[in-house]
């Protein structure tokens, strides 16, 4: 069966019926954004080992989770939930890649006063504390805390920018890998430190 000029909804429809060429179809109709995608985000995987084809090989990976998971009650169309989709998927690849090399305890990123804000009270109220929030830090176990608390907590766009942000990346970095402004990522990092903030609290 030849699928040429049917829309993604007809072969989503054709892939439940386990149409393997259907699949094979929208593969081929999406490859071309994910490797316009990888090409853009290669630039930021520089040294940490991930190479073209393995940003490709997870783009296809998240398309193939939006083939599995996209329902047309979703207020918005496949296209950009597989957009979504892929671009999650290489960032988190991205996002794994750069913890192995750069330590999440180095810099401490959710404590820090950002460039983009050097007024924030929060870290200023942190270095009042009799308590030291980069030993609270140190254990394994206490990072793991921090971070399901923050998955717990934030949405699926701010958990990962904060991962991204955990990794090493610059606010300007971040905002055009995920593309919005920095005023966002600012305040997405701003509602994680104030959540960070009543943790270390209850820990005094």
């Amino acid at each position: 069966m030849k699928y040429e000029g049917i829309n993604d909804y007809e072969l989503l429809s054709y892939v439940s019926d386990f149409d393997d060429d259907a699949r094979n179809m929208i593969f081929d109709k999406y490859k071309p954004l994910i490797t316009d995608r990888a090409m853009y985000l290669i630039n930021y995987c520089k040294n940490n080992g991930l190479e073209l084809n393995d940003l490709i090989q997870e783009g296809m990976l998240g398309l193939d989770r939006a083939i599995s998971s996209f329902d047309e009650s979703f207020d918005t169309t496949f296209y950009t939930y597989a957009a979504k989709c892929i671009n999650s998927r290489m960032l988190s690849t991205i996002v794994k890649a750069s913890r192995a090399k750069h330590r999440v305890l180095n810099d401490s990123v959710l404590l820090e006063v950002s460039d983009e804000d050097q007024s924030n009270n929060f870290g200023k109220s942190l270095a009042d504390n009799s308590y030291n929030p980069e030993e609270i830090l140190i254990s394994e176990e206490n990072r793991n805390e921090i971070m399901d608390l923050l998955s717990k907590n934030l949405n699926d766009n701010e958990m990962q920018i904060i991962s991204l942000k955990i990794s090493g990346f610059k606010y300007k970095e971040i905002a055009d890998m995920i593309g919005k402004d920095i005023k966002y990522v600012d305040n997405c990092i701003r509602r994680a430190r104030n959540k960070l903030r009543g943790t270390f609290d209850n820990k005094i």
